[in-house]
């Protein structure tokens, strides 16, 4: 059986991404590898053992991210407090939004782009968001 480890996305500003991340979600550089071209920066925090891995291209500066990219998510405890704190911060969630398609509610969410345009779910944690 196969265990999902890390994602990887290119970021164009290292400074700029670490920043967003520790501060939008906590993540702390678990690992970095350099290398003449390029570094791999691996972020995680104690909620999970999945990674988040920035892969910075030196010399590059932003990306195309084209329209294969969907979104990475997480799960908080409060999405309602996490809002109002990302807000607070400057970084411009956007709306909350009750998912209700048959009436009943079954997710609590908002998204978030990073700083290079990457969009972030955040849920409510509860049912299959645990």
């Amino acid at each position: 059986m196969a265990k999902m480890i890390h994602s990887m996305i290119r970021v164009g500003n290292e400074a700029r991404s670490l920043a967003f991340y520790k501060t939008a979600f906590g993540l702390d550089v678990a690992e970095r590898l350099d290398f003449e071209t390029f570094s791999l920066i691996y972020l995680a925090n104690a909620e999970s053992s999945f990674e988040l891995e920035l892969t910075v291209n030196k010399g590059t500066e932003s990306y195309d991210l084209g329209n294969g990219y969907g979104h990475l998510a997480v799960s908080v405890e409060d999405v309602v407090a996490e809002h109002a704190r990302l807000t607070e911060l400057g970084l411009a969630p956007r709306k909350l939004v009750d998912f209700a398609p048959a009436g009943e509610v079954i997710a609590k969410f908002f998204f978030i782009k990073d700083p290079d345009g990457y969009e972030i779910e955040v849920l409510q944690r509860a049912g299959r968001y645990l």
